[in-house]
């Protein structure tokens, strides 16, 4: 039996790593980080953590809107929606997460894109 991909991130505790740096290279981020300006990265890493675990196969902790919900109105450009994906391949590369852990988060992400470019 293959483990879920949660558990090949290294369970509640590589999530939380990974959902960290993600925020931290966000807020970071030049092209993407003036859109975090005024949020709580401590909420948004706990949000981050509980919608990577769910998305991945782990414990549904999240308690946020839906993708559609939580980006409407905010006119995501494709640029920053690519921003935001190297972000994520950076905190995974930092997680020492493998090609294939990374390909299939790349998936998950990629097929998130409706709900969040351009509404």
């Amino acid at each position: 039996m293959t483990d879920t991909l949660y558990t090949r991130l290294g369970g509640a505790e590589g999530i939380a790593r990974i959902a960290s740096d993600l925020v931290d290279n966000h807020i970071a981020n030049p092209l993407i980080g003036k859109r975090f300006a005024g949020s709580d990265p401590v909420a948004m890493k706990k949000k981050a953590a509980g919608f990577f675990s769910m998305g991945s196969g782990g414990p549904n902790t999240y308690d946020g809107l839906d993708m559609l919900s939580a980006h409407k109105h905010m006119n995501i450009s494709d640029n920053e929606y690519m921003a935001a994906v190297d972000d994520l391949m950076k905190a995974l590369t930092n997680a020492g997460a493998g090609d294939r852990e990374k390909a299939e988060v790349l998936y998950i992400f990629y097929s998130l894109r409706p709900d969040v470019v351009g509404v």
